[in-house]
């Protein structure tokens, strides 16, 4: 496990070097920023997939040396539940951001032709925060019962 995340560190050095890059080139550096999230979505799957295969073999042969078998299965299961939190957190979060943006671009047009109606805006733009809140709730709900 602690080998995926010295493979993922140079990853994201190379990100952020590539970002001050991409800064500096104006319209071709659009292209080099979507190429660069292109690169990092592949190796973060890579990793990924590596993290799946190795963490409960890696667990099973730590239990198996210590002479219990019987948590092996648990260790399977127990990293099933946290990737399954992991997804409903990231997929309600940005779900939330997305509406966000659209709600609250919407909001401050609104509110630029009549400011009385920022109470309802606000509100509106809450209710897509929501969305992340549930999500978080289901997260910590999946890491409870792991």
């Amino acid at each position: 496990m602690t080998s995926a995340w010295v493979i993922g560190l140079p990853l994201v050095a190379v990100a952020v070097v590539l970002a001050r890059v991409a800064r500096r080139h104006g319209r071709s550096g659009m292209f080099i920023l979507a190429a660069m999230g292109g690169l990092l979505m592949v190796g973060a799957v890579a990793l990924l997939a590596a993290t799946l295969a190795a963490g409960p073999a890696a667990a099973a042969g730590t239990v198996a040396a210590a002479g219990v078998s019987a948590a092996a299965p648990a260790a399977a299961s127990n990293t099933g539940a946290l990737l399954g939190a992991a997804i409903a957190v990231a997929g309600s979060t940005i779900g939330a951001g997305i509406a966000v943006a659209y709600a609250g671009a919407a909001a401050l047009a609104v509110m630029s032709e009549r400011p009385e109606l920022f109470g309802r805006a606000m509100v509106i733009v809450g209710l897509a925060e929501g969305i992340a809140i549930y999500g978080l709730i289901i997260g910590i709900i999946l890491i409870g019962k792991a």
